[in-house]
């Protein structure tokens, strides 16, 4: 049996005919960049995400980078994000001008450690950019309160994580801006790069949609020099499709999510531990494991696709060693990278391949025991 680690072709096979004539009404209409299918998308994630405003861009690194910018933040400040994440979080960061500042993760959901937040807060610090990793959200209540104690701007990553929430809340909606990828293999994925920022606060909006458009609003009249940043009509018309299945493929892959810890009880290894109050949407299911390497292999061998998401931390990547910091300074980012293995989920995803992977997951880490 051959499981890939996510199957796009599959997802569009079902899909097709909607989405061929979604491609074909652009062409057909020439609405290439801007117009009314990106504005009907902008519309319709907003309120997806029960936020008031959604502006279209690029892509999420782009997306992160335009708020940051949005509200300020610049040459001089510094800006507070998890050790372990892809590096497009820290690097929009640094794309400002702004210094990152990493903080290590929590023990048991991999996201930041909110109780390390305070100790990494300077006179310079001007936000804190919290990644729900994996799909599951971050303490954002708990990291609220730090942010209003110290007057911190709240930017969250949300990449991985359309449609979470917390206590009924969908993520995006609790710091001051929130960014998304749909990258073709999120949760809610296009066909190439795009991304968006979605946020509460009109002006704000406004802000982020200039920068994004050569800093203007209106052709050639430009207030500033902004970027090139666009969510484009073929990608927000495949988008729009895609959105209204959304929450059942969410659905599917929390019951795959459970489906693998029946399966993974009794194993010699670490499942995704679910925070109580949270809605995990699970872009991935990643478990710990001694002798990852080898166990990968055995799965490999076996038909069976995994991925390392992420195998440095951010701190530890040499793009970072400008920074000075201690190699022990991020003991559980550090520990978990050389333990953390991605297994294929995805909706489409069958009982039977889940069996199947579990039955050569638990076989390869009994051998690589032995």
């Amino acid at each position: 049996m051959q499981i890939p680690f996510v199957d796009l072709v599959k997802q569009y096979r079902s899909l097709k005919r909607e989405i061929d004539r979604a491609i074909q009404n652009v062409i057909c209409d020439a609405a290439f960049i801007g117009g009314k299918y990106v504005e009907q998308f902008e519309d319709s994630f907003a309120r997806y995400c029960c936020a008031q405003y959604c502006v279209g861009v690029g892509n999420g690194t782009d997306a992160i980078y335009i708020a940051l910018r949005a509200l300020g933040i610049g040459p001089g400040d510094e800006v507070i994000t998890v050790a372990n994440s892809f590096i497009a979080t820290s690097e929009a960061i640094t794309m400002t001008g702004a210094k990152v500042v990493f903080v290590d993760c929590d023990e048991h959901t991999y996201n930041i450690d909110v109780r390390k937040i305070p100790d990494a807060i300077t006179s310079r610090t001007r936000a804190i950019v919290p990644v729900h990793l994996f799909g599951q959200p971050a303490a954002m209540w708990e990291i609220k309160k730090v942010a209003a104690e110290y007057g911190l701007f709240i930017v969250e990553d949300a990449a991985q994580a359309h449609g979470a929430e917390i206590d009924g809340q969908r993520v995006g909606t609790f710091g001051d801006a929130a960014c998304f990828s749909f990258f073709p293999g999120k949760n809610l994925g296009a066909y190439g790069d795009a991304g968006a920022i979605v946020t509460n606060n009109e002006s704000l909006a406004v802000k982020c949609r200039m920068i994004a458009n050569h800093g203007r609003i209106k052709k050639y009249d430009h207030e500033f020099e902004g970027i090139n940043s666009r969510l484009d009509g073929l990608q927000a018309s495949i988008l729009q499709v895609k959105l209204a299945y959304l929450d059942s493929w969410i659905e599917s892959r929390r019951r795959h999510a459970k489906f693998y810890r029946e399966l993974l009880a009794n194993a010699d290894l670490v499942v995704p531990e679910e925070s109580l109050s949270v809605k995990h949407v699970y872009h991935l299911f990643v478990i710990r494991v001694q002798n990852r390497e080898s166990v990968q292999r055995l799965l490999k061998d076996n038909g069976i696709s995994t991925g390392v998401h992420y195998p440095i931390p951010l701190p530890r990547l040499q793009a970072y060693r400008h920074l000075c910091y201690d190699p022990g300074a991020f003991p559980l980012a550090t520990k978990y990278s050389e333990e953390i293995l991605s297994l294929p989920i995805y909706p489409e995803l069958r009982d039977e391949e889940i069996e199947y992977v579990c039955d050569h997951l638990l076989q390869a880490v009994r051998s690589c025991k032995g």
